[in-house]
């Protein structure tokens, strides 16, 4: 069997995790010829393919990134790029694809399927908001990236008697931002999921710094929003291509707090660096899995699903019932992060 495999969107550590564990499974346990196409989606509508042998996947396990390329591209109908994916799979003689990829990858992964093709997917995001599934590859990485990083900024928030605004990633969900601040031990959480007043913030800290302490860390996802009407008016800036503008937000509320209170106030973007640099163990583990789980599913004749984590176990999941989905933070866990304030 003739299986294509790219990785879509964003880049993070473990896909090539992921990927040689589709090829070590692909070519030693069934035989299959793995066709991977260069640069996502894109790759499969402009047919720039490369075949994956063992000795592209050596030592690749603890590199971040992915070796095949990626690129936010998804297909459309109405430009055509549809067509143009129909028409190289078949002119590669692809039988089946895995699509490693988050919300959008796997988005145009479902409507591909619904098309006829074979298709297997892979969750990956370092926001952890793939539905569906406990864990996506990449989030692990990130999030102690991410936890490291409080850890780093605390001393000199309490050195320099400053508040410290951190802004991380996670547009819809807050998965980064709830959980590294817990394991940061931040003050203050601000998630999507709960609009925040930032009158209620300004007074928490007020009151802090009078009361017991003289600096404070905040940490701030990218996606985070103030309660529509408060006294802090606020809109999600987007970028040219729809995406978040880094350090918008963190901005903001790092320039609200100064103001309001007098602290003195410094922000740190963690940006890009929460995607780079060597997967955890635990993202090396899940990429694995998830690999050889997608390539037993293929040969078995399994199609238009995903694989996924749920408890320990990796199991399949239709995938039009989880493309297009967002996995919140549940209100237990913002429960916690507020509790530890």
């Amino acid at each position: 069997m003739r299986i294509g495999l790219l990785t879509g969107g964003g880049d993070c550590p473990g896909l090539n995790a992921a990927i040689r564990a589709v090829v070590k499974q692909g070519l030693g346990e069934y035989g299959h010829s793995i066709i991977g196409f260069r640069n996502g989606w894109k790759g499969v509508v402009d047919g720039d393919v490369m075949p994956l042998e063992r000795q592209h996947i050596r030592n690749v396990l603890p590199v971040g990134g992915t070796l095949l390329g990626t690129a936010r591209f998804h297909p459309r109908e109405e430009d055509g790029s549809m067509e143009a994916v129909l028409a190289t799979l078949e002119a590669e003689r692809i039988e089946a694809l895995i699509c490693i990829g988050g919300d959008g990858t796997l988005h145009a992964a479902s409507r591909v399927a619904d098309a006829g093709v074979k298709i297997v997917a892979i969750p990956k995001t370092i926001d952890n908001d793939v539905a569906g599934t406990d864990l996506s590859i990449g989030y692990h990485t990130a999030v102690n990236i991410a936890a490291e990083a409080i850890d780093r900024i605390h001393t000199t928030a309490e050195s320099h008697n400053r508040v410290m605004v951190i802004e991380v990633m996670g547009r819809h969900a807050g998965w980064i931002a709830v959980n590294a601040g817990i394991a940061g031990g931040a003050e203050i959480v601000l998630a999507p999921e709960e609009p925040f007043d930032m009158d209620k913030i300004i007074k928490f800290l007020k009151h802090r710094h009078k009361a017991h302490a003289n600096f404070s860390i905040v940490v701030v996802a990218e996606g985070a929003h103030a309660v529509p009407g408060s006294s802090m008016e606020y809109e999600v800036q987007l970028g040219k291509y729809g995406e978040i503008v880094a350090g918008a937000i963190g901005e903001r509320v790092a320039t609200e707090i100064q103001t309001r209170t007098g602290f003195d106030t410094r922000l740190t973007v963690l940006g890009h660096v929460q995607r780079g640099g060597s997967p955890t163990t635990t993202d090396r583990i899940l990429g694995s899995r998830f690999g050889v789980a997608a390539v037993d599913a293929i040969t078995r004749g399994e199609s238009n699903v995903m694989t996924a984590l749920r408890g320990e176990e990796v199991v399949l999941v239709p995938l039009p019932e989880v493309a297009g989905k967002v996995k919140a933070v549940p209100a237990d866990l913002l429960r916690t992060a507020r509790a530890l304030a």
